[in-house]
């Protein structure tokens, strides 16, 4: 193993080689991570970035979309498509309903997402009204279009429903598109964090 390569380890990196002397001086690193190893589910880029260095260099690179998730019945998806826009660098995630949503599946990635709450429908709508983000709504309702065939705006909120039920009335009403998944099985719908990962990458194809 070369010197200056950190030991990889099941879940990261060991201290960084060459002991305290061989430190980097660069102000986003940080001095615990550096000396006891970084164990954090991150791009080998921030291996010892200090959170707030991590965020603040996503801030200048996210993408003009956004994510927003109906919450109502505390649906354990929620924390996975944050995730996923975590991965695709989505602008913001919006949790629309319950404060309160099952982190465990976002592995922590929220620490490093914007996520912002709206108590309801209407407020979000209004939202993203003044922001000039038309909101494309994700469910296999109606007139839905397919999303290889949708116009998908680079700046929008890609809106999600809840497992079961999908998207409320009100928030298929608020949305200015209707988009869907093309699907080959005997399965209705599929699960709404497969959904969520579908569709922002394919804004990332097309715009990224």
């Amino acid at each position: 193993m070369d010197e200056q390569t950190p030991e990889r380890t099941t879940h990261g990196v060991g201290p960084y080689p060459g002991g305290r002397d061989a430190w980097p001086i660069e102000e986003y690193f940080d001095p615990e991570l550096l000396e006891h190893g970084d164990t954090r589910n991150v791009i080998d880029r921030y291996r010892y970035w200090r959170m707030d260095a991590i965020i603040a260099d996503l801030d200048t690179k996210r993408h003009a979309f956004h994510v927003a998730i109906e919450n109502w019945q505390h649906d354990m998806n929620i924390g996975s498509i944050v995730r996923s826009a975590n991965a695709f660098l989505a602008d913001t995630v919006h949790i629309i309903g319950r404060r309160r949503w099952n982190k465990r599946g976002a592995m922590v990635t929220d620490r490093y997402q914007h996520v912002v709450h709206h108590p309801d429908v209407e407020t979000f709508a209004a939202w993203a009204a003044e922001a000039g983000l038309p909101i494309i709504a994700v469910d296999n309702v109606g007139e839905a279009v397919p999303v290889d065939q949708a116009d998908l705006p680079e700046r929008c909120v890609l809106l999600f429903g809840q497992e079961g039920p999908g998207l409320s009335e009100e928030a298929l009403a608020a949305a200015s598109g209707h988009i869907e998944i093309t699907q080959y099985g005997s399965t209705r719908s599929i699960n709404a964090s497969a959904a969520g990962a579908v569709v922002m990458y394919e804004w990332c194809r097309r715009h990224a």
